[in-house]
């Protein structure tokens, strides 16, 4: 196949990490990213060049290209953490040679060759090959949510503990996790901002749905806490609620933080219990995990995902599908609206 030399792309107007945080609310992707027209990349031994057909948008991407993320931006490269695509070259590897021609959803964390744009570059091995059953919207946001709720339902099923706790819990992440460990017999805690998500999240298989904002959730979160010993908790918010949610739980609990949606600063109000309550904070990235995890246990969740989204128990709610050339003037506004996710199609 005879690839273009040049290609259209949203591209990153700053380097680094923003000097200020400016909110987790996307005003306008204009501040950020621009159009623009450059080279096509050339894939290094163990990465695939992909013809993407549709990128997601996440609110780790929202993040990133405002320089809140945990990874610095670099002027003049696309953005965009994930999307599907066709492969149509790769490096020299024998994994990567082997995904030539296929369909496959794919992970930009460690290429920093974004998804915004008519190919991206991936590492192999972050990259799935797909059923035919599954469809191009559920493909392009397979990875960061679907996976990451897989794979971090691991963690909370190798710990033994039927709780856990999560924040952010009306997000698609956690709507998805919630399912899986209402299957299993666990109980999910779910912290979320409003009212209005609470029957929600019960419906679908919380234990417990508290609202952050309530007057009494410190009693109640203090409460549940009491009843159900959760001993994980996985949070994609950070700032003053995780801070407050990890000091009220038990010994030896873990903080496992997968994103960061609150830019304030997070507190660790009682940091003698690392010490005397044997409590630990830690990271986790899905871009990471796939590559330690080992064969076995990737393939595992690659498969069960796919199986959930060809057979209907997993759905990806769309928004909207943004062409490239009207991103900067639609995004925004698209992702201000409830409850779908937002794709751009190059």
């Amino acid at each position: 196949m005879t690839l273009p030399v040049t290609m259209n792309a949203l591209l990153l107007k700053h380097d680094g990490y923003a000097e200020r945080p400016s909110g987790t609310v996307l005003e306008a992707l204009e501040p950020y990213v621009e159009a623009g027209t450059i080279d096509v990349p050339r894939p290094q031994a163990s990465q695939v060049l992909v013809k993407v057909r549709l990128a997601s948008i996440n609110p780790s991407d929202v993040m990133f290209i405002k320089g809140m993320y945990g990874q610095p931006r670099k002027q003049g490269q696309p953005a965009g953490f994930e999307g599907v695509g066709e492969v149509v070259a790769a490096g020299s590897d024998t994994e990567a040679q082997a995904l030539i021609g296929k369909r496959i959803a794919f992970a930009t964390g460690l290429s920093t060759w974004g998804s915004w744009a008519n190919y991206a570059v991936a590492e192999a091995g972050a990259c799935i090959p797909l059923l035919d059953t599954v469809r191009d919207e559920d493909a392009a946001a397979m990875i960061v949510n679907p996976l990451t709720a897989l794979a971090m339902f691991g963690i909370v099923r190798d710990e033994g503990e039927k709780a856990f706790v999560v924040t952010a819990g009306a997000s698609q992440l956690c709507k998805l996790m919630i399912g899986v460990a209402k299957e299993e017999g666990f109980r999910p805690i779910a912290i979320v901002r409003r009212d209005d998500q609470i029957p929600l999240l019960e419906g679908i298989g919380a234990a417990h749905v508290l609202n952050a904002e309530a007057p009494d959730f410190a009693a109640r979160l203090a409460a549940v806490l009491r009843e159900e010993k959760p001993r994980i908790f996985l949070d994609a918010v950070t700032g003053p609620l995780a801070g407050q949610i990890f000091a009220a739980m038990g010994k030896r609990s873990r903080w496992i933080i997968y994103g960061r949606m609150d830019g304030e600063t997070t507190i660790i109000p009682e940091p003698g219990q690392m010490i005397f309550m044997h409590k630990k904070i830690e990271g986790f990235w899905l871009t990471e995990w796939m590559r330690s995890a080992g064969p076995e246990r990737r393939m595992k969740a690659v498969i069960e995902a796919q199986k959930r989204f060809s057979d209907g128990r997993w759905s990806t709610d769309v928004t909207a599908v943004v062409p490239l050339e009207e991103a900067v003037e639609r995004v925004a506004d698209e992702l201000s609206k409830p409850n779908g996710k937002v794709f751009i199609a190059p």
